[in-house]
């Protein structure tokens, strides 16, 4: 018989004694190292508690064996899934169980039933992605879908825009399968009055549970009802009103408990039919109070979604790269938005709805413009503009300031938000505090986060009058605090005040009867430390200067530029979700992995005595190799966290301490080590051709046997240049038709093997009219940087900078064709020389797309050669998979554009990530699985799956991984273009074919 919360008696043992039974207990990874306790002392909050240890579960049986390990120890446990929590419900001084790791599967898809079986660490986007098929979705949808968990969604019973249809998370769980605070694996779900007198005559802990909470429900009947926190989006507290009012459900019960009650370890979830047919109104508004006071006619329209964004986000979008083009679907510069859908199973009868709407705003004179978006593709830019708002609010603070989680989850009845809405910002002004206001308007929903800088104590002071007003206000209104993110450590503090005493010792009384020894994620709901405890910011160390490479001055030095990141994870989603950051998180689903996780390592390596120290560690340096330096999270990130340049300032500091390896000088002088192979070719390309000498690079340089090598071309670009400039005439097309003058920069692989590409690209800028003059001897020092020989690269930066100034400054363009090239000059370079001059060149850094892509839409370039069809008198498919350098730094628009210049071709755009390759990290053997991993994702399945399709890629890199990954070539746009302007056969094409 298993032994009862009342005999047990927990043996106390330090934590090296826990890790060691933890390692012999479960089958899972177990890490109680410093750098990872860091990394999962914080969630998206304002709040930082170092766990004990982390163990990653594979299965039920090891989250059982935690539980029973740590009740031993007498050392409490915390269920964890994204760590995307506002209110800090997943930090503690526990062992805090990420499940998101390994138990992250759809166990089973029931259509007929209209439900799954989930693990707790799935996110939700791969839920709907695997109900979509059968026309179904999981309804309470989170604007961070693509990394929350449904653990964490329903740990917090979280929701979204579509609650006002479809409810919240706890109106979605049928069972779950948990681990209670005794070890013990139970299923809780509706019980049946001779099932829970059954389950009450055990006596273990379930058996304690089954009699105590049948008796306090009826006893807090009264309270229940005479509680002021009525309203139906409560997120806050324990529910005993569903034990109250309803059937005995203990799922019902403990969702929303944020760990505090159970360990959930599947869950079985109802899936709700998806509308056929979806239409968009988007209203446009001079002020905040004129978009709430449209709300009504919205819902009494039968909008199912109302969403509402403020004039402070639409300004923060308007300057946002991602967000901006917008700007031009609106209607004037509205101060707020009201977006408003409508769903049906056909197109009329939404479409219906959207009139109706319209009408009524009409009659009573709501708004200035009506916008509708009736596709699924116009509906996407706003739908991503509404998921953006925390992201932007965020990036939206001076540097001393965060955007702060502590009132931004408050809901009124609808009626009222007008009123409450200007009472709210009235009591912001009054504590001279900024913020944005959006939400959910349907559900009287507002998500408001002032910027303030916790570092002064005078702030946290504001902080807390500010957030027992709001709570005051919220409750005055019949309103509630926590409408969706919680309790957590921001809010549980509160609780009594909220519920009453009778009401919240009932919920002290419940967490007693399942958790008697306070072992489940205590101090959350009930028994709280103050919301000012445990606060990050005024606990963090202050930082001691470290001498850097690069200039990281505009963030106060490179651990104010880590710590730019807010903790949100969307560097945590999923390969499925689309995007390409986090490449390598989303292989291994390791959040060291994620950008996150290592600019949580970073930190803590910079707050230490001696960062420099630090910065050289072996286990920092294994936390950033699996970078694949692909800069999507300077693009991705609502911070801009430009990972890429930590990890080459963390190489520098790593080579100065540890020395230099072959390996990394050799890929360090690619461009040296290319010159020479394209002199000696054909010889130069045996050795990647004759298998021992590709072992011994294997042994002796880590260069992995089974990547092929590029070949070197005898006949490089900088050789054909030299000799075609000798002999043309001196009166070119160029000068017939000038456009300008250009400084083509003659990379390494475009200039030694692939010239084919760089003569291409020569030719037809000339046809557009401009002047080229070849930049041959120098390189931008990409690998170098790559590879963090930063001393190195500053020179050879430097002397391309002397070299180029002078061109850049009286206006000359300096155009490449391989992305990370031009994107080191438009980047790197400015932080690393620094400097006037510097910045001239990056400015007038392009990509060859740019120039034609412009030279073909004024009708400079005009193609002459129509391209054939897909033989079945369909126009071609053409795929294109853009560099990852060039979407973070330049975007994919011009190459686009180029390619759809092109005749009888159908171009798509892969979102397919980061091909994986990455340079020279997918030749390294210790990297090359990881590398194909990635490819595998959805690259090599997208290429796979349009057979027919001509492929082609930007990235040299990307062009060597597909070939290798998939067997099919792919091409460079200006190879397609120069065949469609010269036709086939002709110039750099015939050369290419040779080469071929």
């Amino acid at each position: 018989m298993a032994e009862t919360p009342e005999t047990m008696t927990p043996e106390r043992g330090n934590s090296d004694d826990l890790e060691a039974e933890l390692r012999r207990a479960v089958s899972g990874e177990v890490r109680f190292d410093a750098y990872t306790r860091h990394m999962y002392a914080t969630d998206a909050s304002m709040y930082q508690i170092t766990p004990v240890g982390v163990v990653a579960p594979r299965d039920a049986d090891d989250v059982a064996a935690v539980v029973e390990t740590a009740r031993r120890f007498a050392t409490p446990v915390l269920p964890r899934g994204a760590g995307t929590s506002h209110c800090g419900q997943t930090v503690g001084e526990a062992v805090v169980l990420d499940f998101s790791r390994h138990m992250n599967r759809v166990l089973e898809i029931s259509p007929e039933q209209r439900r799954a079986r989930v693990q707790p660490g799935l996110v939700q986007d791969e839920l709907n992605a695997a109900a979509a098929p059968h026309g179904m979705f999981f309804a309470p949808d989170t604007s961070t879908g693509n990394r929350a968990t449904l653990g964490g969604m329903i740990g917090n019973n979280s929701c979204g825009s579509r609650s006002a249809a479809y409810g919240m998370t706890i109106d979605h769980v049928h069972t779950l399968d948990a681990v209670l605070a005794d070890g013990a694996r139970v299923r809780l779900g509706p019980a049946a009055a001779g099932v829970v007198e059954a389950k009450a005559a055990q006596s273990d802990l379930e058996g304690r549970i089954y009699r105590e909470l049948p008796a306090l429900a009826e006893r807090s009947r009264a309270a229940v009802d005479a509680c002021p926190q009525t309203f139906w989006r409560r997120a806050g507290g324990y529910r005993l009103d569903r034990l109250a009012h309803g059937p005995f459900d203990l799922a019902a019960f403990t969702a929303g408990s944020e760990g505090t009650l159970s360990v959930v370890t599947e869950a079985e979830v109802a899936l709700t039919p998806k509308p056929s047919a979806t239409v968009m109104v988007i209203g446009h508004f001079a002020s905040t109070a004129e978009a709430i006071a449209a709300t009504d006619d919205a819902m009494a329209a039968g909008g199912a979604a109302i969403e509402l964004v403020d004039g402070f986000i639409l300004d923060l979008s308007r300057r946002s790269p991602e967000h901006r083009h917008l700007a031009a679907r609106l209607e004037g510069e509205p101060a707020a938005l009201l977006f408003v859908e409508f769903y049906a199973d056909e197109a009329a009868e939404a479409d219906a709805g959207a009139v109706r709407l319209e009408t009524l705003w009409r009659a009573g004179g709501h708004g200035y413009a009506v916008v509708r978006a009736a596709t699924a593709e116009q509906q996407k830019p706003f739908r991503a503009l509404r998921k953006a708002g925390l992201g932007l609010l965020m990036a939206a603070g001076r540097p001393e300031e965060r955007s702060i989680a502590f009132v931004e989850d408050t809901a009124v009845p609808p009626e009222h938000l007008a009123e409450y809405t200007a009472r709210f910002a009235e009591i912001l002004d009054r504590h001279g505090l900024r913020a944005g206001f959006y939400g959910h308007a349907s559900a009287g929903c507002l998500h408001v986060r002032p910027f303030m800088d916790l570092s002064r104590p005078e702030q946290v002071v504001t902080m807390r009058a500010v957030a027992e007003e709001v709570c005051d206000l919220a409750l005055s209104y019949g309103g509630v605090n926590s409408s969706e993110h919680g309790d957590g450590l921001a809010r549980s503090e509160f609780n009594e005040r909220i519920f009453g005493p009778e009401l919240y010792q009932a919920m002290r009384e419940a967490k007693a009867a399942f958790d008697p020894d306070r072992l489940l994620n205590p101090g959350k709901i009930v028994d709280a430390p103050a919301m000012t405890e445990n606060l990050r910011t005024p606990n963090l160390p202050t930082a001691v200067d470290v001498p850097t490479r690069f200039d990281f001055s505009g963030h106060g030095g490179m651990r104010g530029a880590a710590d730019r990141c807010m903790r949100i994870g969307a560097c945590r989603k999923p390969a499925g979700s689309g995007g390409t950051m986090c490449p390598s998180f989303m292989a291994t689903r390791d959040e060291e992995h994620s950008t996150r996780g290592r600019a949580n390592a970073l930190v803590k390596a910079l707050s230490e005595p001696d960062p420099r120290a630090a910065l050289a560690g072996e286990r920092l340096h294994e936390v950033l190799d699996l970078c694949l330096e692909c800069k999507a999270c300077k693009n991705e990130c609502p911070m801009s966290v430009d990972m890429a340049t930590f990890k080459s300032e963390s190489l520098a500091a790593y080579h100065s301490e540890h020395g230099t390896p072959l390996r990394t000088r050799v890929f360090g002088m690619i461009r040296r080590l290319n010159s020479w192979g394209s002199a000696a070719a054909p010889l130069s390309n045996l050795p990647g051709r004759i298998t021992p000498l590709r072992a011994l690079m294997h042994r002796l340089l880590g260069i992995d046997r089974r990547r092929p090598l590029p070949a070197f071309r005898r006949d490089n670009l900088i050789r054909w240049f030299r000799r075609r400039d000798r002999r043309r005439p001196r009166r070119s097309a160029a000068a017939a038709r000038p456009a300008g003058e250009a400084v083509f920069l003659a990379d390494s692989f475009t200039s030694f093997t692939e010239p084919h590409i760089g003569k291409a690209a020569v030719e037809l800028l000339e046809a557009a009219g401009w002047r080229i003059r070849m930049e041959p001897d120098l390189c931008c020092g990409r690998a170098q940087i790559s590879k963090g020989l930063l001393d190195d690269a500053k020179r050879t930066a430097a002397g391309l900078v002397d070299r180029l100034a002078g061109d850049a400054e009286r206006g000359a363009v300096v155009v490449g064709c391989e992305p990370s090239c031009v994107a080191t000059l438009h980047d790197e370079h400015g932080r690393l020389v620094g400097g006037g001059r510097a910045a001239a060149v990056g400015a007038q850094a392009r990509l060859v797309e740019d120039l034609l892509a412009d030279a073909l839409d004024d009708g400079r370039l005009r193609i002459s050669e129509a391209k054939g069809d897909g033989g079945d008198g369909a126009p071609a498919e053409l795929l294109f998979h853009g560099h990852c350098h060039q979407k973070a730094a330049f975007g994919t628009d011009a190459s686009m554009r180029l390619l759809r210049h092109l005749p009888g071709a159908a171009v798509r755009e892969l979102d397919a990530g980061c091909c994986g390759m990455a340079g020279s990290f997918g030749f390294e053997a210790e990297h090359y699985d990881l590398s194909m991993s990635i490819g595998a994702q959805r690259l090599f399945p997208a290429i796979d799956a349009a057979p027919r399709a001509e492929v082609c890629a930007t990235g040299v890199s990307c062009r060597q991984q597909i070939a290798h990954g998939t067997g099919r070539r792919a091409r460079h746009p200006v190879e397609l273009l120069h065949e469609a302007v010269f036709g086939p056969g002709t110039g750099a094409a015939r050369e290419a074919g040779a080469e071929r």
